[in-house]
């Protein structure tokens, strides 16, 4: 299924309308703290963030947007709750994005200073709905954070920005119940054409939260479902994006980068598959390739020429020895302990 939706435009990085799935994080700084902000946006860059976005508390985590603007190269969204002076001053400040429920910032007025600030900017704004923070009559219409009680919400805040003739809009129905999650983003994606932003809430610790995100995220996307996403896991935000990242390679939806798959592992296994795997993570994550490359490592001799063919180039190891294939086809061999390095060096010709 493909979903047709409608496009905006974030800091130059088109969303929706059949534009390449984006990956976004947020950075897990005091925003106040400029030169730390600065320096986990910029490993969030290195990690190929498409966006990032940033908390925004108070007037001065506010009035700092626009210096760690200037010190980064993607494009910023602040995350406003309540305050309308808040996002009035993010707009001052340069920021690319907003995330606001229009809903939670009091009277009229103030929605609409803020709708008239963005949009003369060129501001897109995210509705972000969670299952934690629904509006009372919600809940006690639907009993509790239900699907159809995360859409109602959604589109509420929706129709208050479309009475102001707005319409750069994206989405998200996040909950920490991946198959509530699951079902409020069909209902979205049933109802309206913005573009929709998939995450599941507090989804945990990095190897709780890869699973829940992996399958509320991928099984939408594998439906056709979704123009940006964020991977949302306690601990450092560039784990986000390499799970992100990872899971639009699983799908085809984003060839970029290495993709690289090992084998399990079984009794027939001849080398330390896993030091091994971990050792050409961590030199393959500084290069950078015009053309996605997958690259397979498997742990002995008999399944190599067959599983390396389903890989551009394939690297198997064992009883001292270590053989690199291309295409499916052996080029050479070498000794064991010089595996990686003549991985790497193969990989830096696709440069």
């Amino acid at each position: 299924m493909e979903r047709n939706t409608r496009q905006i435009e974030l800091g130059g990085i088109k969303i929706g309308g059949g534009a390449p799935i984006t990956v976004q994080s947020m950075t897990k700084t005091d925003t106040r703290d400029i030169p730390g902000t600065v320096a986990q946006i910029k490993s969030l860059e290195k990690a190929g963030c498409d966006i990032v976005r940033l908390a925004v508390p108070d007037m001065d985590a506010a009035k700092s947007l626009g210096e760690i603007k200037k010190q980064t190269n993607i494009p910023i969204i602040s995350d406003i709750h309540f305050d309308y002076k808040l996002a009035l001053e993010a707009v001052k400040q340069g920021v690319d994005g907003m995330r606001i429920n229009p809903g939670n910032i009091g009277s009229k007025y103030r929605i609409k200073a803020v709708v008239d600030a963005v949009r003369e900017r060129g501001i897109p704004i995210r509705i972000g709905v969670n299952s934690g923070s629904l509006e009372k009559d919600i809940l006690k219409k639907h009993g509790s954070p239900t699907a159809e009680a995360l859409a109602e919400s959604a589109f509420r805040h929706v129709e208050i920005l479309e009475d102001l003739d707005f319409r750069d809009i994206k989405i998200s129905v996040k909950s920490t119940d991946v198959k509530k999650m699951i079902a409020s983003y069909r209902i979205l994606a049933e109802r309206c054409e913005y573009p929709l932003h998939l995450g599941v809430t507090e989804a945990g610790t990095y190897e709780m939260g890869t699973i829940k995100s992996s399958i509320g995220i991928g099984t939408l996307l594998a439906d056709g479902i979704g123009d940006t996403i964020r991977v949302s896991l306690t601990g450092d935000p560039v784990d986000e994006v390499i799970v992100g990242f990872n899971i639009l390679r699983s799908l085809g939806l984003r060839r970029n980068g290495i993709e690289l798959i090992s084998c399990p592992g079984c009794g027939r296994l001849e080398i330390d598959l896993m030091k091994l795997v971990k050792d050409v993570e961590d030199r393959i994550a500084d290069i950078n390739l015009p053309r996605p490359i997958k690259v397979a490592i498997l742990g002995c001799v008999v399944n190599g020429p067959g599983e390396a063919s389903e890989a551009d180039i394939g690297i198997a190891g064992g009883k001292g020895k270590g053989m690199l294939y291309k295409d499916g086809k052996l080029v050479r061999s070498f000794k064991e302990d010089q595996i990686v390095d003549e991985l790497v060096k193969e990989l830096k010709t696709f440069v």
